[in-house]
């Protein structure tokens, strides 16, 4: 059962927005995964659609600099993940398979046949694991900030040994500091105020359930066998995942095209907002 929320105007927070997106709506769902999933929407019903999958402690905010960007043909989609923003947290399922199955439930509950996922670092492995299990559901894949294997990633061992630490409530410093530094161009104040905000609604026992999940997951090999349409979005100062990284990602999924961002780090959508509204539009367009 659909429950609508209520619609929000976003506020321009940096040059380069012109409206808010008027259409901008939000949700909650229940799947059948056992989850009540809050989303926003946006765009026309009719349209091509565009599921949004943001990162690691984040939530649908984390593409609130693209949304108003995109024009209002693509249905879009950006869902609060299990354990982030306004969904449910229930105690278990944290791994990228699970989180994987919650997006595919959410297509049925919302009858998408089809759709185009585009996912950030964390929701690019969600991503990942969808096009794989179910290939014929995924018309396109667009993947940022991420990597064939996330346990792979650089600074691995100090990011774990933090994480792990970690007790309620989570230090804002803390937060603050994950969240600056994946990041190399300046962003506007009240959003990055807004993101750490976001990520203070997980608990400590989320933060290691998520991470956990993520270093334990294997590349998503049967990609290679999907042939699913597929865009590499990578900042050439991203602090987790290297050149090579990419490469390997791309000889995965076989993407098309690897984008490379110069001077920018590991969220491309939050530093280059309307670049990156550009490359995913062309990509997704007919």
């Amino acid at each position: 059962m659909r429950r609508v929320i209520g619609a929000l105007g976003l506020t321009v927070l940096a040059a380069g927005f012109t409206a808010a997106p008027k259409s901008l709506r939000f949700a909650e769902i229940d799947l059948r995964t056992g989850v009540r999933m809050h989303y926003a929407e946006q765009g026309d019903p009719a349209g091509p659609a565009l599921i949004l999958l943001h990162g690691y402690s984040d939530s649908w905010f984390s593409f609130s600099r693209v949304l108003p960007l995109l024009a209002p043909k693509f249905h879009v989609f950006v869902l609060d993940q299990r354990g982030h923003g306004r969904s449910a947290a229930p105690d278990a399922g944290y791994a990228p398979a699970d989180l994987a199955e919650d997006v595919l439930a959410f297509m049925d509950a919302r009858d998408i046949a089809r759709a185009t996922l585009v996912g950030h670092s964390m929701g690019s492995f969600v991503a990942q694991e969808a096009a794989a299990s179910a290939p014929g559901r995924v018309t396109r894949l667009v993947l940022v900030g991420s990597a064939a294997a996330p346990a792979r990633m650089a600074g691995r061992d100090e990011l774990e040994a933090a994480v792990m630490a970690l007790e309620d409530p989570v230090p804002e410093p803390f937060i603050r500091e994950f969240q600056m530094s994946t990041m190399q161009r300046e962003v506007p104040a009240e959003f990055l105020n807004r993101v750490i905000a976001e990520s203070a609604r997980l608990t400590a026992a989320r933060w290691k359930a998520l991470l956990q999940g993520m270093l334990a997951m294997e590349p998503a090999t049967a990609l290679a066998r999907a042939e699913i349409p597929a865009l590499v979005i990578w900042g050439d100062r991203d602090a987790l995942f290297t050149r090579a990284h990419q490469d390997e990602l791309v000889a995965l999924v076989k993407a098309e095209r690897l984008v490379v961002y110069e001077g920018t780090g590991h969220a491309p959508h939050w530093e280059e907002p309307e670049r990156f509204a550009r490359d995913l539009v062309r990509f997704v367009s007919p």
